[in-house]
């Protein structure tokens, strides 16, 4: 499909709405873990490294998308990096370090995760309404997707694969008008089978299967909620509802993880925290930092350790964007690494 003009000045107005309404086998430390059941346990988080300081050019920083390589490197991006600074990075969490792995561009990458399919690092590009993506050493970019879809083109937030390498995606149209006409779309793998699985939804932004792959669970950053679509074997909708009522006061729903057990690490835009529910929509914890948090404003996404309990987070604000690390509740899948 074409490819959609780039606009610097709309780049930058997108940029700005996504960060004023949001867009290995590592063991845990047992201290990091809560110690008694129910809504009040507290999980803390501690700093890793910093990875971003505020961009001149777009006032702001905001960490996305963390996903594991199948060795064990960990990959963020940054929705609001300019042209030449690190868009996507490949972190060295051991030594702490890491390098850029893409600064071409003008694209505002919000989310990012492996397909099961091909290998490569596929990335939502919110400002231009396309997925692109990449070989896992950032070379060879392709357009995957780009265009409209039911004659509006999307704003592509968080995706998911099922197993057979089809994406599902977060589409977040409207945010910026305040208006409820966001969706959930399915994109075949071949990048040509679209389907729009939910329509009318307050921006959607997080996405993530299930467990066991048997429905989606999905946020809607402006009305507090996490929805459940159950699915048949051929990712068609037999069933949806409201699941879980977030109370999340200044702060808003952002990215969704689900590890080993069902649980759900529910991100938030607005506060430098994570709410963790099970399956049945029961609080389970609040992932909070340890230590000062000032010029911290949200915890958008988390990776869990693929076999592992280590989580690392991603944390932003006026004060930079951060890695955090704490002890999941279960292992780490597909489903909590990346998206």
């Amino acid at each position: 499909m074409r490819r959609l003009p780039i606009r610097p000045f709309a780049v930058l107005a997108t940029v700005g709405t996504l960060v004023l309404t949001g867009c290995g086998t590592e063991t845990d430390d047992p201290g990091d873990r809560p110690s008694s059941p129910g809504a009040d346990r507290t999980i803390r988080a501690h700093k890793v490294m910093q990875l971003t300081q505020t961009h001149e050019e777009t006032g702001m920083t905001l960490l996305e998308g963390p996903v594991f390589d199948e060795d064990g490197r960990l990959f963020v991006v940054d929705v609001t990096a300019p042209e030449g600074k690190p868009k996507v990075m490949r972190v060295n969490v051991s030594d702490k370090t890491f390098r850029a792995v893409r600064t071409q561009g003008q694209a505002a990458y919000t989310s990012a995760q492996f397909s099961p399919y091909d290998g490569r690092l596929y990335l939502t590009d919110f400002a231009h309404g396309e997925i692109v993506s990449l070989a896992p050493d950032g070379s060879d970019p392709r357009t995957f997707f780009s265009g409209e879809i039911d004659g509006a083109r999307m704003n592509p937030d968080d995706l998911a694969f099922d197993r057979k390498g089809n994406l599902y995606v977060s589409d977040s149209r409207g945010l910026r008008e305040g208006e409820a006409r966001g969706r959930v779309v399915r994109i075949g793998r071949d990048g040509r089978t679209v389907t729009v699985l939910a329509k009318n939804l307050a921006a959607p932004n997080g996405i993530s299967f299930d467990e066991d792959y048997q429905g989606l669970w999905f946020s809607e950053l402006t009305e507090n909620r996490v929805s459940y679509l159950r699915l048949d074997g051929e990712g068609r909708v037999t069933s949806s509802h409201t699941a879980i009522r977030v109370d999340g006061g200044i702060a808003q729903t952002d990215s969704i993880a689900v590890d080993a057990n069902g649980n759900l690490y529910q991100g938030l835009h607005g506060r430098p925290a994570m709410a963790v529910f099970n399956r049945n929509g029961e609080r389970l914890a609040t992932v909070e930092l340890r230590g000062r948090t000032e010029g911290l404003e949200s915890a958008t996404n988390v990776a869990i350790t693929p076999g592992g309990t280590k989580a690392y987070m991603t944390v932003s604000g006026p004060g930079g964007g951060f890695l955090y690390a704490f002890g999941a509740l279960a292992k780490g899948i597909r489903q909590s690494n990346g998206g």
